[in-house]
């Protein structure tokens, strides 16, 4: 079985085409080499919007006014697509969740500086949301079942429950849990997908954030009803504001100053709400994301070359 390595890098070689833009979309260099004229944010919607670009664009019209450079908000079809951007220099400030980040730190030596705050919180929990009239009562009874998780670099959706059942099941590698425990598996594309999943029928069992079914109320309005928790996972870091190292630290500096004024700034912070639910945004450090990086590691040891 390959490692789990070579599944996440499948990953990323497989979207990488999807982040790679014409030049006039990348943040180009100064003449003199230093900090680009022009920044591109790179965003990857949690849920299916067509209209996140222009949602963002106000947010990113207040960036470039406040630091002197143009700022180009973009938006990318994956998270892997968002984390080679960014590992190309192509987008240099990315709104990016816990396991994109460790990847792009990992692998491109991204930069976390912020992180989101939700409900008072720095953290949250990914949750298996099931039709209530399944039968499905515990994680045991997913085995079998169609797994439908909203992209392979979601922290929530699927770095975190994978690790959890592939402890708890005596799992060896990604590739058993997702043909042998389940039957099947799909990447929905976004955690609302995953959970609609579910509710048309379409899998048996979603992994979303907590609780992702709110955001289908309006369309849906007996989700609540129809589709029940039946187990969360350990808490996990909240959503990062990260940067690419090009970036000199007074541009990182000036970057995480004009965001943190969005605190005061009522308009920034609900077109924040309305794109992923950020509350706040605070100050965040590499080691606060640990866990993650933990957990992926025993993704990467738990798998054994044939």
């Amino acid at each position: 079985m390959k490692k789990l390595y070579s599944f996440m890098l499948v990953l990323v070689l497989g979207m990488s085409l999807a982040a790679c833009g014409d030049e006039e979309t990348s943040g180009s260099e100064s003449p003199d080499g230093g900090d680009p004229d022009k920044l591109v944010i790179g965003f990857v919607p949690s849920q299916d919007s067509d209209t996140i670009a222009d949602t963002v664009e106000p947010l990113a019209d207040r960036l470039g006014e406040e630091l002197g450079v143009e700022v180009e908000g973009r938006v990318l079809t994956s998270y892997n697509a968002l984390v080679e951007a960014m590992g190309a220099n192509q987008v240099q400030v990315g709104f990016i969740p816990a396991f994109g980040y460790v990847l792009a730190n990992e692998q491109y030596d991204v930069e976390v500086i912020l992180k989101s705050i939700r409900y008072g919180s720095g953290t949250y929990k990914a949750q298996y949301v099931v039709q209530a009239d399944s039968g499905i009562e515990t994680l045991a009874d997913l085995e079998g079942k169609v797994w439908a998780y909203p992209d392979g670099a979601s922290t929530s959706g699927f770095l975190f429950p994978a690790s959890q059942l592939m402890n708890e099941f005596d799992l060896d590698s990604v590739e058993a849990l997702q043909t042998e425990f389940f039957s099947n598996s799909t990447a929905a594309g976004g955690h609302d997908n995953a959970a609609i999943a579910v509710y048309e029928g379409d899998a048996d069992v979603a992994t979303t954030f907590d609780d992702a079914r709110g955001e289908l109320e309006e369309e849906y309005p007996d989700v609540m009803d129809k589709l029940k928790v039946i187990g969360y996972t350990d808490e996990i870091p909240n959503d990062t504001i990260s940067v690419v190292p090009e970036l000199s630290d007074e541009m990182v500096a000036e970057i995480k100053e004009v965001f943190l004024s969005f605190n005061d700034d009522e308009e920034m912070i609900e077109i924040m709400n309305s794109v992923y639910n950020w509350d706040a945004i605070d100050e965040a450090s590499d080691e606060e994301y640990q866990v993650v990086k933990d957990t992926y590691q025993e993704f990467k040891d738990s798998i054994t070359l044939d």
